[in-house]
């Protein structure tokens, strides 16, 4: 069974740094895109970054220039690096992989448990 955790939450001060981790686990034939996703209270999930397995990146408007994405398709792990963290970052962020289990099965998304980021002084 396919399995996405994640790591690397944690408090920090405004204008600070986290990195994330995502590590993949399971019987995986082929990880398509992967990704971040983050949910504020009382707000919907949303899209903050995500990579395909060719290198192209995708990014929200409110981290461009701050989040960088990166993924080693080697480990099948997949990172966010967040920098000038503002408080409104401060969310539950969730890993995300469109992968398929095999070569004949149909792809698929995946989610982690989320791990929450608080930016606050």
């Amino acid at each position: 069974q396919v399995q996405l955790v994640e790591s690397g939450g944690g408090l920090v001060q405004p204008g600070g740094s986290l990195t994330l981790s995502c590590a993949t686990s399971g019987s995986i034939f082929r990880l398509y895109v992967m990704g971040w996703y983050r949910q504020a209270p009382g707000k919907q999930r949303e899209l903050v970054a995500t990579k395909t397995r060719f290198g192209i990146t995708n990014y929200a408007d409110s981290v461009k220039g701050r989040f960088t994405i990166s993924r080693d398709n080697a480990k099948k792990t997949v990172y966010l690096q967040m920098d000038s963290l503002r408080p409104e970052d401060t969310a539950v962020y969730y890993c995300y992989a469109d992968l398929s289990v095999d070569e004949l099965g149909a792809r698929g998304d995946y989610w982690g448990q989320g791990t929450q980021v608080t930016v606050s002084s």
